[in-house]
């Protein structure tokens, strides 16, 4: 994790885009990109997203705030870091966890959601994931170089 406070630090720069890439257990790659924004600490690290384009439907809520959640800190829902563990922009404890602890599958690909990897669009199935990695660039590539 490059953290909240220099990620924070960064977007205020500019305009962000956020791409989330997620490999399952299939060796099946695929991603997302959001158009982003995020709050300070004195929000908690709020987080607003707008799906731009991927490959994976969307597992996360568009224009909410989503306030980042720790076992020792909550935000809004306060106990899904602490059955999911790790620390997330959670809104439902159901939806995703890119953040939980590294679990590999059992037989038959089952394995303890609550505490593993994984992505769930709202209208689909769970994508139990292998690895992921969250990435954020400028809009504007141009006036980066």
């Amino acid at each position: 994790w490059l953290g909240l406070q220099k990620i924070y630090s960064i977007t205020q720069q500019g305009s962000y885009l956020l791409r989330i890439e997620l490999q399952d257990w299939r060796g099946n790659r695929r991603h997302i990109e959001y158009s982003f924004s995020l709050g300070g600490p004195s929000t908690n690290f709020t987080l607003q997203l707008s799906r731009m384009s991927g490959s994976i439907p969307n597992a996360l809520p568009e224009h909410a705030e989503l306030r980042f959640s720790t076992a020792d800190r909550a935000g809004d829902t306060a106990s899904c870091p602490q059955s999911h563990l790790g620390g997330w922009w959670h809104s439902e404890c159901e939806e995703t966890n890119l953040n939980g602890k590294y679990v590999t599958p059992r037989s038959r690909g089952r394995m303890d959601r609550g505490k593993g990897l994984y992505w769930k669009p709202k209208k689909g199935r769970y994508y139990l994931l292998k690895s992921t990695k969250i990435m954020i660039h400028p809009t504007d590539l141009k006036s980066f170089v």
